[in-house]
């Protein structure tokens, strides 16, 4: 089967240590990067910090509502973290890499491409809709990083 991939990066003008530990919890650090326009119900259902945890998250893609279960590896722990969608084995990418005084973030998707036309168009959507919603998690990241009341691991 083949697969499309999305990817947008961003600068942020915090420590890649702060940054990834707000990535890597999932219960007080996570939830502050998801626009509520498109993601709800955040639930932890195993862990909640890095790898082994196993989240549960309700997203609106085109105006309808899916649920979905991933499952978080950190194959490089520190600076990549993965999300891997249990349903359909999409795998979202949060790499975190120190950068002149701050770090740079990308976050990208591999998602299997349904084969013709309509998976071609149905990529194409889904890759610029992605692409929008990663730009404001980043944005929503790095507001979350300046801000002292944001504090991973205290949960």
């Amino acid at each position: 089967m083949s697969t499309y991939q999305i990817s947008v990066s961003s600068r942020i003008p915090a420590s890649a240590e702060r940054v990834y530990s707000i990535v890597a919890d999932y219960r007080a650090g996570h939830p502050h990067i998801l626009p509520p326009r498109f993601f709800g119900g955040l639930e932890v259902e195993r862990g909640g910090v890095g790898a082994g945890t196993v989240i549960r998250v309700q997203v609106t893609l085109f105006g309808r509502v899916q649920h979905f279960r991933a499952e978080i590896a950190e194959p490089r722990p520190g600076r990549v973290l993965t999300e891997t969608n249990l349903g359909s084995g999409e795998m979202t990418t949060f790499e975190v890499a120190p950068a002149g005084g701050g770090c740079e973030v990308t976050i990208s998707t591999v998602a299997p491409a349904r084969p013709g036309l309509s998976g071609r168009i149905e990529a194409w959507l889904s890759a610029r809709f992605l692409r929008g919603v990663y730009r404001l998690e980043l944005e929503m990241l790095e507001q979350a990083a300046a801000n002292p009341a944001v504090r991973p691991g205290t949960s």
